[in-house]
C-alpha cells in the first residue's frame, strides 16, 4: 500500500472525499514530522510510538577501495510497534 491507496482508503471509510483524506493524512504526516524534528516523540495507543534516535560519529569503511571514512554523527527516526498492532498482525 502506497500514499494514494492509504489516502483512497481513508476517504473510503470515513466518507470524505480524497481531496479532504489527502489534506488529512498529509496533516498527521507533517505533525509527526514535526514533532520528531523537534525532539518529541508520538505516541498512538495501541499502533506504536515514533521516536529519535541520536547514532554517534564513527568511522567506516569504503568498500569500493578499503579506505577508511569518517562517519557523522546523524539522528534518524524510531517506530516501536504497540501491542495492539502487534496483536492485529499476529
Amino acid at each position: 500500500m502506497n500514499k494514494t491507496d492509504l489516502i483512497d482508503k481513508v476517504a473510503t471509510s470515513t466518507d470524505m472525499n480524497k481531496a479532504s483524506a489527502g489534506r488529512a493524512v498529509e496533516a498527521v504526516f507533517d505533525h509527526i514530522v514535526g514533532a520528531l524534528r523537534s525532539g518529541d516523540t508520538v505516541s498512538v495507543a495501541g499502533f506504536g510510538t515514533f521516536s529519535v534516535s541520536a547514532r554517534a560519529a564513527r568511522n567506516g569503511r569504503n568498500p569500493r577501495t578499503g579506505e577508511t571514512i569518517a562517519i557523522p554523527a546523524s539522528k534518524n527516526p524510531k517506530f516501536k510497534a504497540g501491542k495492539g498492532l502487534k496483536d492485529a498482525v499476529n
